[in-house]
């Protein structure tokens, strides 16, 4: 079965599209990404070793990572961001790969939650890659009532990333998510029996 990237960009709906495949395919392997990082930012010595030795002790004052404060941080530093990245990145990309062919000869699908997909080149390790994409307006107001930020902070993390028009233009699937849940599971078992059946399905 293929190894299926799932990204997007952020508050457009990626995690409730996985709750959705979760149910319709309980069996399949999923890897999150940014669980993932948690535990290496947390329980990793040599990874918070080197983000002490990046961020100061301070942003593990309270024993785990303190997320917020290393969020406000890469925002505002590109030189930080990047450095976190170069931390973290290599060693995400090295599990879900290691995972990914693990499952290759397995009957149930294998996704790999991954929010960075592109910016990390981690498409050339899937067979399939889903972009869940939603119009800008609705996410900037679900990243809104999401954070409790202003409306132009929210906006500014959202320019941070990569423009979701580029990783649209990129993605072998587009899943579209201005509608409802029903709408967005629709689609979801849509793609899976495409999956399953090895076609490719027009976008």
């Amino acid at each position: 079965m293929p190894a299926i990237g799932i990204t997007g960009g952020i508050s457009t709906g990626k995690s409730t599209f996985l709750k959705c495949l979760q149910e319709l395919a309980p069996a399949a392997r999923f890897y999150d990404a940014d669980a993932a990082a948690r535990e290496l930012a947390d329980r990793d010595p040599e990874v918070r070793g080197l983000i002490e030795r990046e961020f100061g002790p301070a942003v593990y004052s309270s024993g785990d990572l303190n997320r917020g404060a290393v969020r406000t941080i890469v925002f505002a530093d590109a030189d930080k961001k990047r450095a976190l990245e170069q931390i973290l990145h290599p060693r995400i990309r090295r599990q879900w790969r290691l995972e990914a062919e693990s499952h290759r000869n397995s009957a149930e699908l294998f996704f790999a939650d991954i929010p960075l997909l592109y910016e990390t080149g981690g498409e050339t390790l899937c067979d399939r890659v889903v972009v869940v994409a939603c119009s800008p307006a609705l996410q900037l107001e679900r990243l809104m009532a999401r954070t409790g930020l202003p409306k132009a902070e929210a906006q500014q993390m959202i320019d941070a990333q990569m423009p979701l028009t580029e990783k649209i233009g990129r993605a072998d699937h587009v899943v579209w998510n201005n509608g409802g849940r029903d709408v967005l599971k629709e689609q979801a078992r849509l793609l899976m029996g495409h999956w399953r059946d090895g076609r490719r399905p027009v976008r």
